[in-house]
């Protein structure tokens, strides 16, 4: 099957159309990738992306490094089913806890995007920022942006060769340690470094180290803005929450045009009274963008306000002498006269909602039991007659320590007058372990005055005020 689309030239003689067979041309269905050859610029907005950007990548790569009261400061141990976190212990268990965290952060982006369009994406995606960084490394070792359209334009040799060769090096080198330090997330690194270094890594985690390396060093390197165009869901879905009031990068055309060059020495109001807008078409915003395109055609969806091309525009309007803001942060309303209502109802409906999550995943924390069980009767004999006469019924608990150290259980129960726990009263549990514990519970036939009585069962540390009940039934016959 031919991946080219026909097209045809249709021209109009007396009101009917005819179609040319010699003019018909053909256009690629499937375009291949154009590298985009990203121009370096200082500006504002570039010196907050670059502070966020080694503010992340400082975060990334030393949290694994750290450890608070003997334990690491962010480990997701898979294998001891637990989860450390600034000091806490989690447990699988506790699940919710991390659901409650994605709709929080789901919230946080949809209050983002509505208020600041795709501002994540400029400044904090792990996408973005380790795109940038390889860039960075192409700078420093291929030149800037002619330097480096000039090399790939020419023939190969050893001054082209090393100087790929040690880009790619440099690439692989970030990319290895990007995945050693996720899997580092996972496994303590200090070991994982130190089994790396002697060869000595389990089959796994070399897995998914090599994994990751290939994956970063594909993206950043390779992929870049097709991962954020074509790739990232949030692209496609974001433009559906944006409206007027949402702060974009746009152009702002009224200003600019008729765009066009002119001399220098020409001023402001004199560009102005011959005809000219304050565009003078250098194409330095497009030469900036990470995704190659052009902000003067208007709001675009691969558009990743990262406010490259404001720093451009700017740096152009200052030598010029004109006003900063051809290109800026502003809203549709305010291109078109408008004014911007910031506070509008999708903001604040969705701030409340993050604002309510966020307390009670708060207090969800901070109220989280050290203690968990259940309890289940046995099902396969409703009782049974002792020889002392007793009536007994025997039940398993599932005993959950989800604190950070032992502790002792003390087992009693409540609900009829006189009844007796036959087995271990008391049971020590390991930080984090889980326990099933069979137990009988035995009364009198004399106090069984109908066939099933609520039962409560309650466990309490010893050393500590720790204390969960629950609730439970016993069966019994009645004597007439």
């Amino acid at each position: 099957m031919s991946d080219r689309i026909p097209t045809q030239d249709v021209t109009t003689d007396a009101g009917v159309g005819h179609h040319d067979p010699a003019n018909a041309t053909s256009t690629d269905m499937y375009a291949s990738r154009r590298h985009i050859y990203v121009r370096e610029i200082k500006g504002v907005f570039q010196r907050l992306r670059r502070v966020s950007n080694w503010v992340l990548m400082g975060l990334f790569f030393g949290l694994p490094w750290l450890s608070w009261n003997g334990q690491p400061l962010i480990l997701f141990d898979l294998p001891a089913r637990q989860f450390h976190i600034f000091g806490g212990t989690f447990y699988p268990q506790e699940f919710m806890l991390l659901s409650w965290l994605l709709i929080i952060c789901a919230f946080g982006l949809f209050f983002i995007t509505v208020f600041a369009g795709r501002v994540w994406c400029g400044y904090t995606c792990p996408q973005s920022v380790w795109t940038w960084l390889y860039i960075w490394v192409e700078k420093v070792t291929e030149g800037r942006r002619n330097r480096r359209i000039k090399l790939d334009q020419q023939p190969m040799s050893l001054d082209k060769a090393w100087r790929k060769g040690a880009k790619h090096l440099m690439w692989l080198a970030i990319a290895l340690a990007t995945g050693l330090t996720f899997v580092g997330y996972f496994t303590p690194i200090q070991g994982l470094v130190a089994d790396l270094a002697h060869v000595e890594v389990g089959g796994w985690a070399l897995f998914w180290i090599g994994f990751f390396t290939i994956f970063t060093y594909l993206n950043a390197g390779w992929l870049r803005e097709q991962v954020c165009i074509y790739m990232c869901p949030y692209a496609r879905f974001q433009s559906v929450m944006f409206d007027q009031d949402t702060l974009i990068v746009s152009y702002d055309a009224a200003r600019g045009e008729p765009r066009g060059p002119r001399k220098k020495r020409l001023s402001h109001e004199e560009a102005r009274a011959a005809g000219h807008g304050d565009c003078i078409d250098c194409d330095l915003c497009v030469q900036v963008c990470p995704t190659g395109i052009d902000i003067r055609d208007g709001l675009q969806y691969e558009c990743i306000s990262c406010a490259a091309c404001i720093d451009a525009c700017d740096s152009v309007m200052d030598k010029m002498g004109y006003p900063r803001g051809l290109i800026r942060y502003t809203t549709e309303h305010a291109l078109e006269g408008g004014r911007t209502h910031i506070l509008r109802p999708r903001l604040i409906g969705y701030l409340a909602a993050l604002i309510v999550m966020i307390g009670l995943f708060a207090w969800a924390v901070n109220d989280r039991p050290t203690l968990e069980f259940d309890i289940e009767r046995d099902r396969n004999q409703l009782y049974q007659m002792t020889q002392d006469g007793l009536i007994s019924n025997a039940y398993t608990l599932t005993i959950r320590n989800l604190d950070d150290r032992a502790h002792t259980y003390r087992i009693s129960m409540q609900g009829l007058p006189g009844i007796e726990l036959i087995g271990n009263e008391a049971v020590t549990i390991g930080a984090g372990e889980s326990r099933l514990v069979t137990l009988q519970a035995a009364v009198d036939a004399d106090v069984i005055s109908r066939p099933s009585h609520e039962l409560q069962v309650i466990l309490e540390a010893s050393d500590e005020d720790i204390r969960q009940a629950r609730e439970t039934r016993f069966i019994g016959q009645i004597r007439r």
